[in-house]
């Protein structure tokens, strides 16, 4: 089974990231770290006990990593035609305690497990030969903590929460269809749209806001 556990914000640079959730939601989202193995670095937003927000960008004071980016951050001229045109709010990823299985069944869409750190936490993380996000994105990522589980609760708390999720797309039927053969519990709601979009409603100390 795969649960939701962090929604991504994928920017040309961490400073658009943190602008546009503070533009949005009217917070300023606390700095995460660095991904060595990825070259990225973050800033994270605590939404619940066990489910976060992830502004994510390529780190440019590290090294290149040897391998592809995740999250598609590679294609520098992508991230930023999808920034211009509004999806901002790029994707979600999903935990499960049997990633390799579900690697296993999924190895063309998900990838292959690759272990990775941020300061002294470390998890094992789907990702594919070419970095790219599973089915342009309308795909979670599949991950696994591991023991220690989702760190969200030891985020600091803003007071913000997630209420719902969803995803546009031209074929709904087919993406349901999907999220059913991934086990995904409580998916996003899915609605047709010309192309690839979410909207995550989120609760915040000055009301409930959008974020896109």
């Amino acid at each position: 089974m795969l649960v939701l556990d962090h929604l991504a914000v994928v920017a040309p640079t961490l400073a658009e990231g943190v602008a546009h959730v503070g533009a949005c939601l009217g917070l300023a989202i606390p700095e995460g770290g660095r991904h060595r193995e990825m070259g990225t670095r973050n800033h994270l937003l605590r939404l619940g006990d066990a489910l976060f927000l992830e502004v994510i960008a390529v780190d440019p004071e590290a090294p290149p990593p040897g391998r592809p980016r995740w999250f598609g951050l590679d294609d520098a001229a992508a991230v930023r035609a999808d920034w211009t045109a509004g999806l901002r709010l790029r994707g979600f990823v999903a935990r499960t305690d049997d990633l390799d299985g579900l690697l296993a069944a999924h190895t063309d869409l998900l990838g292959e497990a690759v272990t990775v750190t941020r300061g002294a936490l470390a998890w094992r993380f789907g990702v594919r030969p070419d970095g790219a996000w599973p089915a342009g994105g309308a795909a979670p990522c599949a991950m696994d903590w591991g023991p220690a589980g989702n760190p969200a609760r030891a985020m600091p708390d803003l007071g913000a929460r997630l209420v719902g999720l969803t995803v546009e797309h031209p074929d709904p039927d087919a993406l349901g269809a999907l999220y059913r053969d991934f086990g995904l519990a409580d998916p996003p709601a899915i609605v047709a749209g010309p192309a690839l979009r979410f909207r995550a409603a989120i609760d915040t100390p000055a009301g409930r806001r959008v974020l896109t």
